[in-house]
């Protein structure tokens, strides 16, 4: 059976993604995989990359598990590919999260926290808004049945700023309009939680498996 594996780096909330995932992946033939293991990742069928907490230590325990080259390589491979909160961050070039941090560098863009007047971290539910143009067939696929200003559930402090602002396929208004989900090409990721946010969560993992299944 086809697998699509969720990453284990010691950042992420797993047990939460990977069961919110089972629930849509299996039905349609996909095993789920949470594992750190190179050979499990490069044969996966899609990668879903979870974080939770600073950009620093993310990308530090990349480096530690040997990770970063498996995960530039697949997505090169077009797998795909779908960050999550702190996952969608470190694929951006560089955060200003408590320093300076060079990231991943997949996507060319910034990490950069909330302007004053806004309180930090923004949490809980909040209203997205879709700016694709999916009823003449141009959206990438991952808000498809979904109401454009749905609620998703955040949980952060700093927010990822593309330098191509055409990958930003949704936003979210805290203080600014910010981006709340990106895509470029087999490369998807959402600053919210879609594991905490209810059947609308849920959705979109279904989405992101159709995805893959017409990949």
């Amino acid at each position: 059976m086809q697998y699509i594996v969720v990453i284990d780096y010691n950042m992420g909330n797993l047990h939460s993604v990977s069961k919110a995932l089972e629930r849509v992946a299996e039905p349609e033939g996909f095993r789920v995989k949470v594992s750190n293991d190179r050979g499990v990742i490069s044969r996966a069928s899609a990668i879903v990359f979870p974080g939770v907490g600073a950009f620093g230590k993310g990308m530090e325990n990349l480096k530690s598990f040997g990770l970063a080259d498996v995960l530039k390589e697949r997505v090169k491979e077009r797998v795909p590919f779908l960050g999550i909160c702190l996952g969608l961050q470190l694929l951006f070039t560089e955060s200003e999260e408590h320093g300076s941090f060079k990231g991943l560098d997949i996507l060319a863009g910034e990490v950069i926290g909330f302007s004053k007047g806004v309180k930090v971290p923004h949490m809980g539910w909040n209203r997205v808004e879709h700016i694709e143009e999916e009823e003449i067939n141009k959206g990438s696929g991952l808000f498809r049945n979904i109401l454009d200003r749905d609620y998703f559930y955040f949980v952060h402090s700093y927010f990822v700023l593309p330098d191509d602002k055409d990958i930003i396929i949704a936003k979210v208004d805290y203080g600014n309009s910010i981006a709340a989900a990106v895509n470029k090409d087999n490369i998807y990721g959402v600053q919210f939680h879609p594991e905490k946010s209810g059947d609308s969560g849920i959705a979109l993992f279904s989405n992101f498996v159709e995805i893959v299944k017409g990949g």
